[in-house]
């Protein structure tokens, strides 16, 4: 198993790191060129700039098994497609029951956008409980998941 992070704009790539670490988990970060490493003890992928462009070179590494963490829907279904597994950063797991609702919503709340309709649902800071609560989902998966 390895652990693969979206890294453009994940906000829990330090927790990720902690509980790999302690798992002996292999991480790989993938960005594009805005995001420029700032980790250590990562394998860290750089690709250029373009529409999906991190989603597509994750997927390209990304084997049965595998898991990834990212806000991205869209990459969660692909990778749970490739028989992966897929966490969002707020320690939930996109699982086959919960992600047509969750694409379908966001399908919803971009349809509103373009007709300038409000949209509820506005982004409040992230806080250090949410940071913990992932740590602790990530840790957990790891102890039923992971058999070096």
């Amino acid at each position: 198993m390895e652990l693969f992070i979206d890294g453009d704009g994940c906000p829990v790539i330090a927790q990720c790191l902690a509980a790999a670490k302690t798992h002996g988990v292999l991480v790989t970060v993938f960005s594009d060129t805005s995001h420029m490493p700032k980790e250590e003890h990562c394998r860290w992928v750089t690709v250029s700039k373009g529409s999906d462009a991190v989603d597509f070179a994750l997927l390209n590494h990304l084997q049965p098994g595998d898991l990834c963490v990212t806000q991205d829907y869209g990459l969660a279904a692909m990778v749970l497609g490739k028989g992966g597994y897929a966490m969002h950063p707020n320690g939930f797991f996109y699982t086959a029951e919960n992600i047509d609702r969750l694409l379908f919503e966001r399908h919803i709340k971009k349809e509103l956008r373009r007709q300038k309709t409000p949209v509820k649902g506005h982004q409040k800071k992230r806080t250090e409980a949410q940071n913990q609560a992932f740590f602790a989902a990530l840790l957990a998966f790891f102890s039923t998941h992971w058999n070096p």
